[in-house]
């Protein structure tokens, strides 16, 4: 709105100020209301904002071992990522995770599963994780919190192959018992155990057993060809 720059009645002037005031206070309450939507629009659609920053962010994470697909790109809370290692005992296969993001995110860790039989200290067989950012409640610092992003998860669930392999804090303790005992057999070669068996009267037999041990890495390797190829 203009004002007169001719010599105006100081009532006049008061009014013409009023309305000026009118104004600003109705753009500014627009504004504010034009953020309010925006902030709740950002609110009903966490996920798809959250899925889309994965997509743009999962290149720095080891360039090649990280695929995101989205199967229904409707429902973007709901995403998988396939892991391909390039190096150690699961080198060549492919892991297929299932993410959910749930609509508490970023305040609660986002659901994850493998999907893939494997054998691994850290993965049950049946899909379950043991990952610490995955951890709502987490007394060491290091599990879930609203700083954290998708993107640490992705690279939190790569460096499970690699990195963060643990065999020492296992949630399948058969598969590090497993591991354990392959580093003690290759230490002692192997284990003999004998026995003398009467074939007749007066012949008998020395029977000598060479025990051996199924190798960890021949029996991830059979469980990549089975199930993650």
């Amino acid at each position: 709105m203009m004002v007169s720059e001719d010599p105006v009645h100081p009532i006049q002037l008061l009014i013409q100020l009023g309305e000026c005031l009118f104004e600003t206070n109705y753009l500014l309450k627009r504004l504010q209301n034009l953020k309010l939507i925006y902030l709740s629009h950002l609110r009903c659609f966490p996920c798809r904002e959250r899925g889309m920053s994965c997509l743009q962010q999962t290149g720095s994470v080891r360039a090649g071992t990280c695929k995101v697909n989205f199967p229904d790109p409707n429902k973007l809370h709901y995403f998988q990522l396939t892991v391909i290692p390039d190096e150690g005992y699961y080198q060549g296969g492919k892991f297929q995770f299932e993410i959910e993001v749930p609509d508490a995110y970023n305040m609660v860790p986002p659901k994850v599963k493998c999907s893939t039989r494997i054998w691994h200290p850290n993965i049950t067989e049946t899909g379950e994780i043991c990952l610490s950012l995955l951890r709502e409640h987490s007394i060491d610092g290091t599990g879930w919190a609203p700083t954290r992003t998708l993107k640490d998860v992705v690279w939190g669930l790569n460096s499970l192959f690699t990195d963060l392999l643990n065999f020492d804090d296992p949630l399948n303790i058969e598969a590090a018992e497993h591991h354990l005992r392959d580093k003690i057999y290759k230490s002692v070669k192997f284990k003999t155990t004998w026995r003398w068996i009467r074939v007749c009267h007066s012949i008998w037999v020395l029977v000598v057993r060479i025990e051996g041990q199924e190798d960890f890495r021949n029996k991830v390797e059979d469980y990549i060809k089975r199930y993650a190829r």
